[in-house]
């Protein structure tokens, strides 16, 4: 009887052949064998949206190594010296046998393929809600490559001139505008409150302001109801409202679910979110059967809790562990996951890392947050503007949660937050850390510590803040708030809010205290572009006696409404 280890791999998107290349880097005598349903290996899923909206034009792009080499299972067998067969559908598995029970879709027979460590990878299935219509031609997800041809065929045949897609999720709103590019004209129909939920709300509807600008009619609030069809093709959706819509192409965005049927058949363990409940290492409640990817739940590490985190960067982590303890033993361990995400909205970014403020009281966590904006740049570097929302445990001022939107350079602030929730930093840390500075790159203060000043300002007094959601609210309730502006004339002119606001240059000031309330117990809410005149002005004020002054925390850049 052979002794080289035989390892399985079910599923050969991201953490499958991740897996398997690191099984093999460690265990060059395995017999290692890629199972795989689809006909394609490694494909880089979170490009599907950028070839359909032709930022790139070769498919083989999708599928191909940083060299350039198709990696299919040629390459599999003679690069790295993994078996990978397509086409082939894993039916069952018998635990007890340590068997496979498998289709081969080339040829229709049935065959058998034993295993002496066995890894899952079988991704996700796309939530397709069960509505009237959702049959007709026309009607798609974005899952497969099969799925990603058949919208980059309708885009290159320049007939689909209204699309609908349904989720406004990161899927959603990158699918969004991809079409959009291509001359379609899209509306996204959201059935929550907001797009991008991993946004609060007020920087979600930034983005949502942004792609309207750029031709994107956005609905949320509202759920699909019913396709409509002419014959058996798509030619409109009818909403929850009974609004309808006109379209011949709809792309269904509503999530996506773990795909645990067969480790569901095998009596494997499920977890509370229906993913794959797994250890530390990876190993589900079978000992010789590891699984990784987006079929799996992971912890999040700053609850505790049990989460679905199904990003493509997660699944190859998850892989390389899940490859490495296959072959060597329980060696490695997938410490769970922060949530950090990020996408692209035309020219503008939307990212997220750590808890929001619901997340974290949802875990009985007591919060401080802050609202800033800036430019990633020094003005004369043409720095673009970013708005950044930093949460903090008020007990021990430890940084829970970042999110960050604009045109600026999101990517950076995001990754800067996410280690230092990762190295479990307090507002204290972040406000003295000492990260590369030259203007082409950043501010000499970069917005992440300033976020981090703003926010101890807060907590030790020096400055009361008021979201622009809470000023809109009592505005809007006929509230008489003395709203300041401390802008320039110029700059009032070209852009303000329009609700009844006295203007006086910060420079001008000292000489104009006269022209504030009378009452030194008045609320005055004192702003300009970004609020940092704003603050400058609040702390004149509150010199002079004025005790209740507070600055609208980013400006007139983080306001989400419509401007006077």
């Amino acid at each position: 009887m052979s002794n080289t280890k035989r390892i399985v791999v079910i599923g050969g998107s991201a953490a499958g052949p991740k897996a398997a290349a690191r099984a093999r880097r460690l265990d060059p005598e395995a017999d290692i064998t890629i199972l795989q349903k689809d006909p394609d290996l490694s494909m880089a899923s979170c490009g599907y949206p950028y070839y359909i909206g032709g930022v790139f034009s070769d498919r083989k792009d999708l599928l191909s190594t940083p060299a350039g080499v198709v990696r299919n299972a040629e390459f599999f067998h003679n690069v790295k010296g993994i078996t990978a067969r397509t086409k082939t559908e894993v039916l069952s598995i018998d635990r007890a046998a340590r068997t496979l029970h498998c289709k081969n879709l080339k040829s229709g027979q049935d065959e058998t393929v034993g295993y002496d460590k066995l890894i899952i990878a079988t991704g996700s299935v796309p939530r397709i809600p069960p509505v009237s219509g959702h049959d007709l031609s026309g009607i798609t997800p974005l899952k497969s490559m099969e799925d990603t041809d058949y919208l980059r065929k309708k885009c290159d045949e320049r007939k689909v001139t209204d699309a609908v897609v349904i989720g406004g999720g990161l899927i959603g709103i990158e699918t969004a505008e991809a079409l959009q590019r291509t001359g379609i004209q899209v509306t996204v129909v959201e059935l929550l409150p907001q797009i991008l939920m991993f946004l609060d709300w007020d920087l979600a509807k930034t983005i949502e302001n942004h792609m309207k600008s750029n031709g994107v009619r956005i609905i949320t609030g509202n759920g699909i109801a019913a396709y409509l069809g002419e014959g058996e093709s798509l030619s409109g959706a009818r909403l929850q409202d009974g609004t309808e819509i006109s379209c011949t192409l709809a792309v269904v965005a509503t999530g996506a679910a773990p795909n645990v049927a067969l480790a569901r058949e095998a009596d494997l363990a499920i977890g509370e979110t229906g993913g794959l409940e797994v250890n530390e290492y990876l190993q589900t409640s079978d000992p010789d059967i590891y699984a990784a990817g987006d079929c799996i739940e992971t912890t999040e590490r700053i609850t505790g809790g049990r989460v679905l985190a199904p990003y493509g960067d997660l699944a190859n982590l998850q892989g390389r562990v899940a490859g490495e303890n296959a072959a060597l033993g329980n060696k490695q361990v997938f410490p769970g996951t922060i949530l950090s995400g990020i996408c692209k909205v035309f020219d503008h970014s939307a990212g997220s890392t750590g808890l929001s403020v619901a997340r974290a009281e949802k875990a009985g966590i007591s919060t401080v947050t802050v609202v800033i904006a800036g430019p990633d740049k020094p003005h004369f570097m043409e720095g673009r503007p970013m708005v950044t929302k930093m949460v903090a445990e008020a007990e021990t001022g430890r940084i829970l949660g970042m999110q960050c939107v604009g045109p600026g350079d999101v990517s950076r602030q995001v990754a800067e937050a996410a280690m230092a929730i990762r190295g479990g930093l307090t507002i204290t840390d972040l406000a003295n850390a000492d990260l590369p500075y030259a203007p082409p790159f950043s501010p000499a203060i970069d917005n992440l510590i300033t976020a981090a000043h703003v926010l101890q300002n807060k907590i030790h007094g020096a400055m009361k803040g008021i979201s622009s959601t809470e000023v809109k609210e009592r505005l809007d309730a006929g509230e008489d708030l003395f709203m300041l502006d401390v802008r320039s004339p110029a700059e009032y002119e070209a852009m303000c809010l329009g609700v009844g606001e006295t203007l006086i240059p910060l420079g001008a000031l000292r000489k104009r205290l006269g022209e504030l309330p009378e009452d030194k117990k008045k609320e005055i809410i004192c702003y300009c572009k970004i609020s940092l005149r704003g603050y400058e002005a609040a702390r004149i004020i509150e010199g002079h006696g004025w005790e209740n002054v507070k600055v609208m925390e980013g400006g007139l850049v983080a306001w989400p409404y419509e401007l006077g």
